[in-house]
């Protein structure tokens, strides 16, 4: 027997110990006492928290290791089985330790040189179940015959389908998936129990090298696993020849992405439930959010799409980064992060502050940045909708004439201020509806300075919004920072009868029970302003839909929806936004770089972000029924000429008459109010 030596000692006994004559080692090694661990036990493995829709859809998981135990009695028979045949044959057979595959291992080991050490299932699921106790990269002999000691306690103590069932929990399938139901959705987009034969098969190669047989990744090496798999089962007489033929024929379809499909949302209740106390990284738990999932998917389309089709426009200033574009060539870097467009977007309940739909960027798994909730960003001219709110409710009607002209306004280190127009043109008076409607920066600069930014700033401040906002004329224009997520919360405020909400997120929490362990406190409901104001502004941005700066979003919802809003654009076309809402519905979309430059030469909100905007209100309202909003106690109206603010007489145009409405005592006729309160014409100081 000359070939001994050339063995590595270790392989070796390990083989041997498992024989009938190293059963005489066997006897004499006990199984490890518990006050070093009992790794014949199976212990329950760390779950994933599993983060629901409000319907109970999965949006995503939450934990150190992604795991859904399913039990083995709920699979297809031939799930099981696939890992039997292809990993452990006789695994209905032997206590726990193979003895005939150790014969043929040892048998290999001498005439071939290949040195395997014919582990079970048992063997295997001990393992990575204790790796604290039987760590499989230690080749001595001592922690082989530890594990076979422990399989051998295990088989004892549990069936063969509590130790299936817990092996095909256990196991990795890479890309940090753990356990046959995990693996299901991610490769397939399905649970395991809908899991086909071929399905099976390929999930049964992976064990051997998770990395090597990815199906996404590599599909034929895969394929070729897989059909060997197929062929064990035929021959091991678990499925018949031609069901195992049918099955090598079909190709391997993995789903073609496999990200969470609400990542932002699950980063943010996980952090929201840590600071209620709740472990939710520990696992086990399930948080039900307020999210739509056919809205979040939605949203989250229209977002990527959007951003898609602007880096294709002629003069857009970042990188190709979409999924689509093109390499440049052999060697080509990807895109920088900060290079390529990202987006945000938000869409909430209006009347309890639930957040239907969150978006942080176009792409997680490029950057998991939280736009929406950690971004600061001004928001341009979509401020205005506060400026103008705070001069109505200060008396000021929308019919009032007001004058889009250059000013001059003198700040205190002495410099001069004077804001101009996107179109570079001052179009004289024209009413307050109107300015709104065409966005007319001087307009709300004056309206600002007239009624005080100050008192801007407290409107904006009890509609929800947290950021500080500088005593300047300039942020009435939207020059002062702001968060996405608070900054649409505030816009609630108009929509629902100027009441403020705080942004929701979670519905309650449960632990593996369904016992509730969290139920966040019903929302404390606080006035930000008039509901008459409210009501009266919500009619103005209306105009802006139907006639003004968002006119493309109009063309994309269909016109028996309501919709109002207000688009924004910062200073060298950096940011662009639309905030507006439905009766149902608060949406705000932003666009830019993470480091603040040019989008593209006149890149505007309305052209910009308000058609995805538009694509998500669409889709929100998709076989709703419709609501209409309806004028509050004290609000009266009048037909108004749209160019002169005046009521309209018999040689009003039609195309010139509107409805206007005021707040009673201000409507035309009444005592009159003191507009030289308001500093509205050409002013320098």
């Amino acid at each position: 027997m000359r070939w001994l030596p050339l063995l590595p000692a270790a392989s070796l006994w390990g083989l041997l110990s498992a024989l009938p004559g190293g059963g005489l080692l066997h006897a004499q090694t006990a199984v490890p006492q518990p006050s070093t661990g009992e790794p014949w036990r199976i212990i329950t493995p760390p779950q994933a928290t599993l983060v629901l829709a409000r319907d109970g859809t999965l949006i995503g998981e939450i934990g150190r290791e992604r795991r859904l135990s399913i039990a083995l009695r709920t699979l297809p028979r031939y799930v099981g089985q696939a890992f039997i045949a292809v990993e452990d044959k006789r695994f209905y057979q032997h206590d726990g330790v193979d003895l005939v595959g150790v014969a043929g291992a040892l048998k290999d080991a001498v005439t071939k040189g290949d040195i395997r050490g014919a582990s079970t299932i048992t063997q295997l699921l001990v393992g990575n179940m204790h790796p604290d106790v039987i760590d499989r990269r230690d080749r001595s002999p001592a922690r082989k015959l530890r594990e076979q000691a422990a399989a051998r306690e295990m088989e004892r103590r549990y069936s063969k389908e509590q130790i299936l069932e817990a092996f095909l929990n256990q196991i990795s399938f890479g890309r940090g998936a753990f356990g046959i139901e995990m693996a299901a959705r991610q490769y397939f987009g399905k649970g395991a129990a809908d899991l086909t034969l071929a399905e099976a098969a390929s999930l049964a190669s992976m064990p051997k090298s998770p990395v090597l047989y990815d199906p996404a990744r590599y599909p034929d090496r895969n394929r070729e696993r897989r059909n060997t798999v197929l062929a064990l089962m035929a021959d091991q007489g678990y499925i018949t020849a031609a069901q195992a033929s049918a099955a090598q024929r079909e190709p391997v379809r993995t789903v073609s992405r496999t990200e969470r499909l609400a990542p932002w949302i699950t980063d943010v209740v996980r952090v929201q439930a840590e600071r209620a106390g709740v472990p939710v990284m520990q696992g086990g738990y399930r948080i039900v959010t307020t999210v739509d999932a056919a809205l979040q998917r939605a949203t989250q389309q229209a977002v990527s799409r959007g951003i898609d089709e602007i880096e294709a426009r002629p003069g857009f200033r970042g990188e190709q980064c979409a999924r689509s574009a093109a390499p440049a060539g052999p060697g080509a870097k990807p895109p920088r992060v900060d290079a390529c467009l990202e987006g945000a977007a938000v869409v909430l309940d209006p009347a309890t502050g639930e957040v239907r739909a969150l978006v942080g960027g176009r792409d997680y798994a490029r950057s998991s940045y939280n736009r929406a909730v950690d971004g600061n960003r001004q928001p341009g001219s979509s401020f205005k909708a506060f400026v103008y709110a705070q001069a109505l409710a200060q008396g000021l009607p929308a019919n009032a004439l007001v004058a889009d002209t250059a000013l001059r306004i003198r700040l205190d280190n002495g410099q001069v201020y004077s804001p101009d127009n996107a179109d570079n043109r001052f179009l004289g008076t024209l009413t307050l509806r109107e300015a709104l409607a065409r966005s007319r920066n001087p307009v709300a600069v004056q309206l600002a300075l007239s009624v005080g930014m100050d008192s801007v700033t407290a409107l904006a401040r009890r509609a929800g919004l947290r950021a500080p906002i500088a005593p300047y004329p300039s942020s009435a224009l939207g020059a002062s920072v702001v968060q996405p997520l608070d900054f649409v919360a505030a816009f609630a405020a108009f929509d629902n009868g100027g009441v403020a909400v705080e942004p929701r997120f979670i519905a309650r929490v449960e632990d593996r029970t369904g016992r509730p362990v969290l139920t966040p406190p019903a929302p404390s409901l606080r006035p930000a302003m008039d509901p008459r104001v409210a009501f009266i502004m919500r009619d103005m941005m209306q105009d802006v839909v139907e006639r003004g700066t968002a006119t493309a979003l109009r063309r994309l919802v269909p016109s028996r929806i309501p919709v109002a809003g207000k688009t924004g654009t910062t200073n060298d076309n950096t940011d662009v936004w639309f905030v507006g809402m439905t009766p149902e519905y608060v949406t705000g979309v932003w666009l830019g770089f993470d480091t603040p430059a040019m989008i593209s030469p006149g890149a505007v909100g309305g052209t910009l972000a308000a058609p995805i905007a538009g694509h998500i209100i669409a889709a929100a309202h998709e076989g709703r029924p419709t609501r209409v909003w309806t004028p509050p106690p004290g609000v009266v109206s009048a037909e108004l000429d749209r160019v002169t603010g005046k009521v309209a007489d018999a040689n009003t145009p039609a195309d010139r008459r509107y409805t206007e409405w005021f707040l009673l005592g201000t409507e035309p006729g009444a005592l009159a109010w003191p507009w030289s309160l308001f500093r509205l014409g050409p002013i320098g100081f």
